[in-house]
C-alpha cells in the first residue's frame, strides 16, 4: 500500500476508507426508509445544532429577563429546568420548538406520526443530560431519538 494511500485513509476517517474498499453506507435515512432529501428526510447535524443554539438562546434570554429580572446566578438555575419544559411542551403539542421551526425541523415517531408524550419527555430529558445527543449513528440520530423511536426530520 503507498503511503499516501495509508495516510489518506487515516485523514479521511473509518467510513472513506470502507467504502473505498466496497462498502455501500447508503444516505442517511435510508435504512429508516425515509427520502434522501427535501421534506421528511433526515435532518442534518447543522440544522440540529443551529436549532438547539436558537431555543438555548431564547430560554436564556427569558430564564434572565423574566423570571430571574437580570440576576445572572438565579438565571443560571432556571435555563435548564425551563428549556425541558419548553422543549417537552411544544413538541408534544406541534412537534417542533421555536428554534427548529426556524430550521425547518420537525420531530416525527419513525413512523411518521406525532411522538406521544412519554417519548417526548424521555427525548427531552436525555437532550438535557446532553451525553446521549452528541452520540449519533451513521443517520445522524441521536441516542436520546434511538432511546424513544424518534428521528428529526427537514419539514
Amino acid at each position: 500500500m503507498d503511503t499516501r494511500e495509508a495516510l489518506g485513509s487515516w485523514i479521511d476517517g473509518p467510513k472513506a476508507a470502507a467504502e473505498r474498499m466496497g462498502a455501500d453506507f447508503g444516505y442517511r435515512g435510508e435504512r429508516l426508509g425515509l427520502p434522501k432529501e427535501g421534506p421528511g428526510s433526515v435532518a442534518g447535524p447543522g440544522r440540529r445544532i443551529g436549532a438547539l443554539v436558537v431555543d438555548g438562546w431564547l430560554v436564556a434570554l427569558i430564564a434572565y429577563g423574566l423570571i430571574s429580572r437580570g440576576e445572572q446566578g438565579q438565571a443560571n438555575l432556571w435555563t435548564t429546568p425551563l428549556f425541558f419544559a419548553a422543549t417537552a411542551l411544544l413538541l408534544a403539542t406541534t412537534g417542533t420548538t421555536m428554534g427548529k421551526r426556524l430550521f425547518g425541523l420537525r420531530v416525527v415517531r419513525l413512523d411518521g406520526g406525532r411522538a406521544s408524550i412519554p417519548q417526548v419527555l424521555l427525548r427531552t430529558l436525555l437532550l438535557c443530560l446532553a451525553v446521549p445527543a452528541l452520540v449519533w449513528d451513521r443517520d445522524t440520530r441521536g441516542l436520546h431519538d434511538k432511546a424513544v423511536g424518534t428521528v428529526e426530520v427537514r419539514m
